[in-house]
């Protein structure tokens, strides 16, 4: 069995084992976690609207990664190779930050309590909610890895060029379905892309040296202005039409050929994937519905791996003072 099927199948076994997860984890060790988290989002969205899509995006990269467990937020060391310069998050995650914001509220009302991991699940709901989206309850009772892998990171998580079906069979891996895939595709309803995700769209889609036929001719003009060869790569494009906006307005916009990423596109120009677009598009509290669903079930993948509670999200908090010692030697 290949690494990245190992790791994933492991985690599938890890996940049935693992400690329960229940919503109101901090009732009673930390009633106000959850108002602290949503506050803090608030503010960064008034701040840059941006952000909070930003900050949605890490449950995505941080789960699917050997489960939910804030890997995704540590900083490298002299002997590990943390996942924020993966292929997938260099240059591309952002508003790491709001995170560090919402931990060091946390860490003043009730220290060393509540977990980076579940820090990220909380703020990726309030990133929706805040933006017009669905509310719902979260599971809570995460610990916060020990370590981070780069390697996993770069094997796991998807490129912007896959197609349905690379995103069918990775999404398989973590007992995801068809319909939960192109519903967290929705996660796109808010926020940016860079250019450099679609440059291969635009100007030699599959080495042919011409553009994606699929791209909406008006669409690939504005595309073709905003992202033109040469220019600033990591200029950004809006995802969808109303990018501050939670909405279905992004299957909208699939169906008609103005699906910025190639892995958004391709749900509508796949059978298998097109009828939840089409559904999607027609009735936006069906999104909704399997779109909260779809992110309970990621949130429920466990590594079952040793953790612990940091209280920096960036520090493994047992490795900290040995790796200080070693600096100031």
């Amino acid at each position: 069995m290949s690494s990245p099927l190992l790791a994933v199948f492991l985690l599938l076994i890890a996940t049935a084992s693992a400690a329960p997860l229940r919503p109101g984890f901090y009732a009673e060790t930390c009633p106000e976690a959850e108002s602290i988290v949503r506050k803090v989002m608030r503010k960064a969205m008034i701040r840059e609207p941006r952000s909070v899509a930003s900050v949605m995006r890490f449950q995505f990269h941080d789960c699917f990664v050997n489960g939910c467990d804030a890997s995704l937020l540590l900083d490298d060391t002299p002997t590990m190779l943390g996942e924020k310069l993966a292929l997938s998050n260099i240059n591309s995650l952002r508003s790491f930050e709001v995170i560090d914001e919402v931990k060091n509220e946390l860490e003043k009302v009730c220290p060393a309590t509540v977990s980076c991991a579940d820090i990220v699940i909380m703020a990726a709901r309030d990133a929706v909610a805040l933006s017009g989206g669905p509310d719902w309850e979260v599971k809570l009772g995460r610990k916060d890895s020990l370590t981070a892998s780069q390697e996993d990171s770069n094997n796991i998580m998807p490129s912007p060029r896959a197609n349905a079906s690379i995103l069918i069979d990775l999404f398989s891996r973590f007992n995801l379905s068809v319909k939960d895939l192109v519903a967290l595709s929705g996660s796109h309803s808010i926020g940016e892309g860079r250019c450099f995700s679609v440059m291969f769209r635009l100007y030699n889609q599959s080495g042919t040296g011409k553009p994606d036929p699929t791209i909406e001719p008006k669409y690939k003009e504005k595309l073709n202005k905003i992202c033109p060869i040469g220019g600033d790569e990591n200029v950004t494009v809006s995802l969808d039409s109303t990018p501050t906006v939670f909405d279905n307005i992004y299957f909208k916009d699939l169906s008609e050929g103005r699906g910025f990423l190639n892995s958004d596109e391709t749900l509508f120009t796949f059978h298998h994937t097109k009828e939840y677009v089409k559904l999607f598009s027609r009735d936006q509290s069906a999104f909704f519905k399997a779109f909260v669903e779809g992110m309970i079930k990621m949130g429920d993948l466990q590594s079952g791996r040793p953790g612990e509670i940091r209280t920096n999200c960036r520090v493994v908090n047992s490795v900290r003072r040995p790796v200080n010692v070693l600096m100031e030697s």
